[in-house]
């Protein structure tokens, strides 16, 4: 999958999950860690722990799984990295 179909597919995820403030900030001439940064807020951690599913969910079916997965144990913050887009699920404060 291209960076671009990836990032579709992300943001139709959280979206139709309802996620809040989604955000794709292009990093790649800033950093060498990603091409994007997706933003996404949540009001509860079962929020969290939903919307970085579902990513993980639909990325799964379009035979994309996450290099490594953190926060899941606190679920105030849960971060996806898929190589090219990196996804950072927070729990508003």
């Amino acid at each position: 999958m291209t960076d671009r179909e990836e990032l579709e597919v992300i943001v139709k995820a959280l979206d139709s999950k309802k996620a809040r403030d989604i955000k794709v900030l292009k990093v790649e001439e800033l950093t060498t860690l990603a091409n994007y940064f997706v933003i996404a807020s949540a009001t509860s951690t079962t929020q969290v722990k939903a919307f970085a599913d579902e990513v993980e969910f639909r990325m799964g079916e379009k035979g994309v799984q996450p290099k490594s997965l953190e926060g899941y144990q606190t679920k105030t913050w849960i971060c996806l990295d898929y190589i090219d887009v990196i996804v950072h699920v927070f729990l508003e404060n």
